[in-house]
């Protein structure tokens, strides 16, 4: 059918737009003249030159124009519009394609008034009456309308100049400011045609039942030959008078209103008739739509079921929240009869929206778990509506782009019109959130924001779309353990659930810094977790003593790193040897590691005493306590039989005020009493002991220390140690290897550079052959290495502390 299509509407031509050539197109509108000269729409021009462009229907765009607008050609009973399209992809109109479209249409006669109410203009056309002469008028401006309306210039007649009756006074305007301030003005050889845009300032809002009219009481006067004529051209046209109940329009028209029947005492109906569309309509074709057209006395009411043929639907947008509107574009045709005017059509085009309407749209789940994939249909929607974008982990992508983020839209059209939209998510897209529901479930969440626009009103709206699926594919991580005679030891194979789960024992949290101040080691490659705990732990549990051994359980939980459920739970229980917790010494001293059980859940590890309560735990943890003393000391008790002495002792627990014991540990340390060794004497005399200097292999370390507890060291990433003047350095060097008690660690110099360079220079010497700097001002102070779970061997270490210095020349400061 081409691109355009053309209709006759009585005095009305409407221009088509086929929405398969401009769709998505931007559009200019011109109006071509007998000339052949094109003039741009706009929206001033078309109110006052009598055009109309609407955009309805779901992209079905109108061009309707008046048959005595500014630019029709008139020809005996037929006028011929001319008009221009220009149709481009892009809004500066560059590269736009141009099409041409001209139609005539036969108008018929014309009724002696005629009045239209357009969507964006008032129009009336008076016939003109036998000539009359205007007396006292006085008017001596020059015929400046020929230069303001060419298209005038022909006629035998021409308008002069308009008078507005308005209620506090009468304006008077000549043709050319008549034009300027937006009016249409226009004769023919047998008419006097006034338009009136609704935004003119001499109108008048005015009510009549209770219905309020945009009106202009007017009269126009032009020149005929020697002859000054003058008609009425009052005009009004209903602004509101539609109400919405119970799901029908009610739309209300008074008859006869004041400003249209000034000093008229007698009134008759000739013709009411209505229509859709411009279209009239049989009472016939009405009933079958369920319209009702009632004509009263007074009024002509129309009522039309909210969905009926003959309207249409289209999407709307508030607040954000997609919903819809129902259009349909009435007319009202009335005619009558008065004892001033004659006859009287009265033509009211009337488009008519109902109040938005919130409107649910189905998201419905369609997922074909079997093949992994995730599969929504979104809608119906009305076909107005397209989808732009996607909101993706807070990142917008558009419709082509979201395929490489695994989503793939399409849209799927039904035989009413409406549509939906497809999308498609592999299970394994980055953006599907996988959580651990519970058995072999996981859960699959979908989470996604459609944005969409409408047409041609370009109102944006966002459905979210959250979508979870449950699947059968949940791999738990599972566990193997055992013990060393020191250690437990736990490795946690990874399944597919625990990515972001964490491990704790006792609620605490096993950070790698954590571990490395507990002396834990913790081992992550990916597919294994390897966890190892010292057997004397504050995070071990340790249920019974027997001569066997010691119970002790570790207890590891892993976590959800969101909310910190419980997910998985491991336990490894051992039995260790008594002798890890003592030491029975040569010299007759005795080392003894007491453990809080856990059915003393209020046990005070720090009360905890020896026989002699005077006698308290060297070292305290929250589950452990140390002592070291002498056999002789502490209330140790000794027997002897044939070849060995026994020496025991108690480690007790007292609550207040309660002289016995909630808990008794009771530990013997045995020494032989006989023991023979062959010893080979030769009377000779043997030269004092010395000590021959080797040569072997050694394994030290030198470190340094925050406080004077020696409990933490700095570590590697710490460095530079920023220090102050005189503040206290605590170093502490260690014997690593060999591990043999017989060797004690002595040192015997010691220095400082301002270099990493043992060898540079300046030095200056810390411990002079393992004693302290005499020359120094604040000189070097040892300390006291004693034994504990973590020096096993007191003679393998040495401690000193050092006041801080710097390197000076005179005065001035030495630095690298």
């Amino acid at each position: 059918t081409g691109p355009m299509s053309s209709e006759c509407l009585g005095k009305l031509l409407r221009i088509t737009l086929n929405a398969e050539y401009f769709e998505d197109k931007y559009l200019s509108f011109s109006v071509v003249d007998q000339s052949g000269i094109a003039w741009e729409l706009d929206e001033t021009m078309a109110s006052q030159c009598g055009y109309t462009v609407t955009y309805s229907n779901w992209s079905k765009i109108e061009f309707r124009a008046s048959a005595l607008s500014c630019h029709s050609h008139l020809e005996k009973d037929v006028f011929i519009i001319t008009i221009q399209i220009k149709a481009s992809h892009t809004p500066d109109m560059k590269n736009a394609t141009t099409h041409l479209k001209s139609a005539s249409c036969y108008y018929g006669p014309w009724s002696p008034r005629e009045i239209v109410c357009e969507n964006n203009y008032m129009e009336v056309s008076v016939r003109r009456e036998v000539p009359q002469t205007v007396k006292d008028f006085i008017q001596d401006e020059p015929e400046d309308w020929t230069l303001a309306f060419p298209e005038a210039k022909a006629g035998k007649a021409s308008i002069w100049q308009i008078v507005f009756h308005q209620p506090e006074e009468k304006k008077a305007l000549l043709v050319s400011d008549a034009w300027s301030a937006g009016y249409g003005l226009n004769t023919t050889d047998t008419r006097v045609l006034l338009r009136i845009p609704y935004t003119a300032e001499q109108i008048q809002l005015v009510k009549d039942q209770g219905i309020t009219f945009s009106a202009v009481r007017s009269s126009t006067f032009y020149k005929q030959r020697w002859m000054i004529l003058m008609v009425d051209t009052a005009v009004a046209c209903p602004v509101d008078g539609v109400d919405y109940t119970n799901k029908t329009i009610t739309w209300t028209v008074p008859k006869y209103i004041q400003p249209l029947s000034t000093r008229a005492t007698s009134f008759k109906d000739v013709l009411v008739e209505a229509g859709v569309d411009l279209h009239k309509l049989s009472a016939k074709e009405m009933a079958s739509r369920k319209y009702v057209l009632l004509n009263d006395l007074n009024a002509i009411t129309m009522k039309i079921p909210i969905g009926a043929e003959g309207g249409y639907y289209k999407t709307s947008v508030s607040s954000g929240q997609h919903g819809a509107k129902y259009t349909i574009n009435l007319f009202l045709e009335h005619q009558w009869e008065d004892n001033k005017c004659g006859l009287t059509k009265h033509t009211i085009i009337k488009e008519i929206e109902t109040p938005f309407e919130q409107v649910e749209l189905a998201i419905t789940n369609n997922s074909n778990l079997s093949a992994r994939l995730m599969n929504v249909t979104v809608g119906t929607f009305l076909p107005d509506v397209e989808l732009v974008n996607l909101t993706v982990e807070g990142a917008t992508v558009a419709v082509p782009e979201a395929v490489q983020h695994g989503y793939l839209t399409y849209e799927i059209r039904y035989a009413n019109g409406s549509k939906a939209y497809i999308m498609q998510v592999p299970l394994d897209a980055p953006s599907i959130k996988k959580e651990y529901m519970r058995a072999d479930m996981r859960a699959y969440t979908l989470n996604v924001t459609l944005v969409f626009i409408t047409h041609p009103r370009s109102e944006i709206f966002a459905v979210p779309v959250i979508i979870v699926s449950a699947v059968k594919d949940a791999v738990l991580p599972s566990a193997r353990g055992f013990c060393d005679g020191r250690n437990f030891h736990l490795i946690i194979t990874h399944g597919n659930v625990d990515q972001n789960w964490l491990p704790f024992i006792s609620d605490w949290h096993l950070t790698p810094e954590a571990v490395q101040k507990y002396n834990y080691s913790l081992r992550d490659n990916g597919t294994h977790l390897a966890i190892s705990v010292p057997f004397l732990s504050s995070h071990v549990n340790y249920e019974d003593f027997h001569t066997t051994g010691i119970k002790a359980s570790l207890h590891l939980t892993l976590k959800d790193g969101i909310t910190l459920a419980d997910r998985r739970n491991f336990s490894i229980s051992c039995r260790f040897s008594p002798s890890e917790l003592i030491q029975c010494l040569p010299n007759g001293t005795v080392v003894i590691t007491a453990v809080k059980l856990v059915g003393v859940a209020d046990l005070d590890t720090s009360l905890l005493v020896l026989r002699d309560r005077q006698c308290k735990p060297s070292l305290v943890t929250e589950k452990t306590a140390t002592f070291k003393f002498n056999v002789n000391t502490c209330g140790t008790s000794r027997k002897f039989n044939s070849t060995t002495m026994a020496y025991e002792n108690d480690v007790l627990y007292f609550r207040p005020r309660n002289n016995t014991p909630v808990y008794q540990l009771k530990f013997v340390c045995w020494y032989a009493i006989k023991q023979t060794v062959d010893v080979q004497y030769e009377s000779k005399k043997n030269p004092p002991p010395s000590i021959k200097p080797g040569f072997g292999s050694l394994a030290l370390s030198l470190k340094l220390f925050k406080e004077k507890s020696y409990s933490e060291p700095y570590q590697e990433l710490e460095y530079p140690v920023v220090k102050y003047l005189r503040e206290a350095l605590y170093f502490e060097v260690e014997l690593l290897q060999p591990k043999d008690a017989r060797l004690e660690l002595n040192l015997d110099d010691c220095w400082a550079t301002n270099s990493q360079s043992q060898d540079s220079i300046p030095q200056w010497p810390i411990l002079i052959n393992g004693c302290e700097n005499s020359k120094d001002s604040y000189r070097t102070v040892f300390r006291k290495v004693n034994y504990s779970l973590r020096v096993k061997l007191p003679q393998h270490l040495k401690r000193f502390e050092v006041k801080m210095f710097t390197f000076v020349q005179g005065t001035t400061l030495l630095q690298e």
